[in-house]
């Protein structure tokens, strides 16, 4: 059955009844009372069961956990922090508010009938600083004009600060000229979020680093992989029969990183090329995973071709289990078809990107980021380190 890991309290919330950063001060609806780990809420309408994640146990800087343990300052101390969410992720957006203790800012967006877009914000955020969560995922050209009108109509407002949350930033891929005459959509979208009034993004897994540099303002650039390697290490499986697999040369370097944080664990290549957009042929295996559970690792998946295609090879090649793990469902068609077909043992991907419910499958797990985005914003907001939490 697919199901949905929420990461949990925080560490100075141990003993609380809800599952955000600074439970004093909750008046989120959307709190709800701290399950045990892994314990499994039921839904009456058939959807997946969801166990609820209490605790994330990943070792930071100074031996505490992961999330670091802040100051909790008292509600005059939030004044100033708004948290925004457009059509694209309310869920994620709910979960973040939650996280933090606060409740999301009250937003009007609707669309006009020859679909323009028309957004009011609807309490005052003058000298705030703001945070816009929208990621830029399909449909991408309404999402990503949903949060230009957003940053600017935050900017008319006088909003003191304005960040955009992009948990998938949308035409990241188009990030160079492979061909003559092509566009760099992804600097053309920085340029965009810019000059409409942005001063600061918080992204998750860009698809390469290079778009940090598009922009001409502040990226933080976080990372899903401890959330996933979290979730990973509770599954009982010897370090010796594992190997991360990446599933083309350009992901080398991500999944080498993912291994040596997987107890160290040996890396395998498959060797793929590209015919065209969205098509990919694999040709060979780097790497041996002959008896092995070999765990793919990508920072998405979009129609699932390569990834599938790899797994295809795996199994050929004597892999005894193969796991896939990416921070990005995309999963434009024919994506499911090819994930559930058996060739997976699992599909584990984050929620930084709201799933259809035609789009869940036996085989799917969904991790979520807010904690991590959660804490991130509140670093940011209250001028704390950010790279300390990956550290």
């Amino acid at each position: 059955m697919a199901t949905l890991l929420i990461s949990g309290a925080h560490p100075s919330n141990l003993h609380g009844d809800c599952l955000h950063r600074n439970s004093k001060f909750c008046a989120s609806a959307f709190c709800k009372p701290v399950a045990s780990i892994f314990s499994k809420l039921t839904f009456p309408n058939g959807r997946p069961s969801v166990p609820v994640l209490q605790v994330q146990e990943l070792k930071g800087e100074r031996g505490s956990t992961l999330l670091q343990q802040l100051p909790l300052q008292g509600p005059q101390h939030y004044s100033r922090l708004r948290i925004f969410s457009g059509t694209a992720n309310l869920p994620l957006a709910q979960e973040i508010a939650c996280y933090l203790g606060i409740e999301l800012g009250k937003i009007k967006i609707k669309r006009f009938a020859d679909g323009e877009i028309y957004v009011q914000l609807q309490e005052s955020v003058r000298g705030c600083d703001v945070f816009l969560v929208q990621p830029t995922c399909p449909p991408a050209n309404e999402n990503l004009m949903e949060l230009l009108v957003m940053i600017d109509a935050c900017r008319r407002a006088s909003a003191r600060n304005i960040t955009a949350v992009i948990p998938y930033f949308g035409y990241a891929r188009a990030d160079r000229k492979t061909l003559g005459r092509e566009s760099i959509a992804a600097k053309l979208v920085a340029n965009l979020i810019t000059e409409a009034g942005a001063n600061r993004v918080l992204a998750c897994d860009l698809h390469s680093g290079q778009s940090m540099g598009y922009f001409d303002i502040p990226v933080d650039h976080v990372y899903g992989q401890p959330v996933i390697l979290d979730y990973l290490s509770s599954k009982i499986i010897s370090s010796r029969d594992l190997v991360v697999v990446s599933p083309d040369v350009g992901g080398v370097a991500r999944a080498r990183v993912f291994a040596k944080k997987l107890s160290d664990a040996p890396l395998a290549i498959v060797d793929k090329r590209r015919q065209g957009h969205n098509t990919s042929e694999v040709r060979n295996l780097i790497g041996d995973v002959k008896g092995k559970v070999a765990v793919m690792v990508d920072d998405m998946i979009d129609t699932a071709g390569t990834i599938a295609n790899g797994a295809a090879l795996l199994h050929e090649k004597g892999a005894r289990e193969v796991y896939a793990c990416s921070t990005h469902a995309v999963f434009s068609p024919p994506a499911i078809e090819r994930l559930s077909g058996g060739l997976f043992q699992e599909v584990i991907v984050t929620n930084t990107i709201a799933l259809k419910d035609e789009n869940y499958f036996p085989q799917l797990t969904i991790l979520s980021v807010a904690n991590l985005l959660g804490e991130t914003i509140w670093r940011v907001y209250d001028d704390v380190s950010v790279s300390s939490i990956f550290h």
